[in-house]
């Protein structure tokens, strides 16, 4: 069966040319699967490791629209439609320079299973542009958005595939997309989700990721008699990932200390524990200027590194730090960084950014630290409100904050729990988080993968 996975691996390499992170993630997840495989030889005559690895329905199209200039520009789009097993497709679309099929691919394959972990009834995909938002005008994203969602309609819809939000598509883009697809198809339904408040948002939406994140990492020190009291919390980041998990660190008594952008690192000793510092993240971002510099000028007590990443910290400053928590981009941390991090002393570290670390600093990081929390469990707050979003429109109702948070964190609960119990079972330890989220996610999808036949 081992010799299954292996084969699977390599052959999606060889249909995947030159997409090195999709093969990073899937040769990240199916090798921790082989204890679960070794265990139903029906999977390997089903074929069913092949037909996951394989999207359901890829979409490529020409996105043609006109900037400020007069100018008549040309993008690429896409949407990667990866599992309807349990539900239908969910996952955000990501407008940057860098998009290419490889980088959907990853993400839409870890929404498979970062879906399922949630528990509620939501598919994997994934979608994006290699269009840049940054710099433009409200009215060049408009007529970008308008043309995006000119071609992406007709393979979307409230119980087809629910896209949202990703780097580079936030309240702006949603809304001008909403407004195309709900012109096109004369229907007015929750085919979007990170809507705004007044059109079918929901409260509490914004922040979801981060305080799921805090939330999941409460529960890995709970599991080794800790908690976040009095803690110092290294955050890579400064957008609204890292935003929500800097607020929720504060709540929970523990000290943000770092923070970071293109720029360079931001490390203040007196954490990031006022509400002033915790809306500053928001204005930061909102300066569309994507530095973080400005916050040591803004708070004259913090020091700004230039050039470096929050993980070298203590080696910079002597600041001990008890748990990082990357919230930045894919593939922020390698080998030397996670090197940096354990010689420093810490013991937790907990991902917040779709697949921050590379598979080998990953390695590393868990077999020289107590816990390590994987992204597709951690980061899930987010597509959990994304399907509480989803069930608020389909109901034509309205959640309160608390009401979403409640639902929230008993969610992030749950996901450490089936992580940990996915674990003990095939690893024999509660700690082996990485390979227990993919189990757990595995699991479930695999279970109805067989019940609806080869399709």
């Amino acid at each position: 069966m081992a010799n299954y996975v292996e084969r699977v691996i390599e052959q999606c390499k060889k249909n995947n040319p030159g997409e090195v992170e999709f093969h990073q993630t899937v040769e990240e997840v199916l090798t921790s699967l082989k204890p679960v495989v070794e265990k139903h030889p029906e999977y390997e005559a089903s074929a069913l490791l092949e037909r996951l690895v394989e999207p359901e329905r890829g979409v490529t199209f020409r996105v043609v629209w006109v900037d400020d200039a007069g100018k008549v520009q040309v993008n690429k789009g896409y949407r990667y439609q990866f599992s309807s097993a349990i539900g239908p497709y969910k996952g955000g679309l990501r407008f940057a320079p860098n998009v290419y099929p490889g980088i959907i691919k990853f993400l839409g394959f870890e929404q498979i299973f970062k879906n399922s972990l949630t528990g509620l009834p939501i598919g994997g995909g994934k979608g994006g542009s290699d269009f840049d938002p940054n710099g433009k005008s409200d009215a060049e994203v408009m007529r970008f958005c308008q043309a995006f969602m000119t071609e992406l309609y007709r393979h979307i819809g409230a119980n087809t595939d629910v896209p949202a939000g990703d780097l580079g598509v936030g309240a702006r883009e949603i809304g001008y997309l909403f407004g195309q697809y709900k012109r096109i198809v004369d229907k007015y339904e929750g085919v979007l989700t990170g809507k705004g408040i007044p059109y079918g948002g929901l409260l509490g939406r914004a922040e979801a990721t981060g305080f799921g994140i805090v939330w999941y990492a409460e529960e890995m020190l709970k599991a080794n008699g800790e908690d976040f009291k009095g803690k110092n919390v290294a955050i890579s980041g400064f957008g609204n990932v890292a935003w929500g998990t800097a607020w929720k660190l504060w709540e929970l008594g523990a000290k943000c200390v770092t923070i970071s952008g293109p720029d360079g690192y931001i490390y203040d000793p007196d954490g990031i524990t006022t509400q002033e510092k915790v809306d500053y993240l928001l204005e930061l971002r909102g300066s569309g200027k994507n530095i973080c510099a400005p916050y040591a000028e803004k708070f004259p007590n913090a020091k700004f590194f230039a050039g470096k990443k929050p993980w070298g910290v203590f080696q910079d400053t002597g600041c001990k730090i008890d748990m990082f928590i990357p919230c930045a981009m894919q593939n922020d941390v390698h080998m030397e960084h996670a090197k940096q991090i354990v010689e420093g002393g810490c013991k937790f570290y907990c991902e917040g950014a779709n697949m921050p670390t590379t598979n080998d600093a990953l390695e590393y990081l868990v077999e020289n630290m107590i816990a390590v929390g994987p992204a597709k469990a951690a980061n899930a707050g987010g597509v959990a409100c994304s399907c509480i979003e989803m069930g608020q429109n389909a109901g034509h109702t309205a959640f309160q904050h608390q009401a979403v948070y409640d639902q929230l964190h008993q969610i992030m609960k749950n996901i450490y729990s089936a992580c940990a119990k996915a674990g003990e079972t095939y690893y024999g330890d509660k700690n082996a988080l990485v390979p227990g989220a993919n189990i757990a996610g595995f699991e479930r999808v695999a279970n109805a993968m067989m019940a609806q036949g080869l399709v």
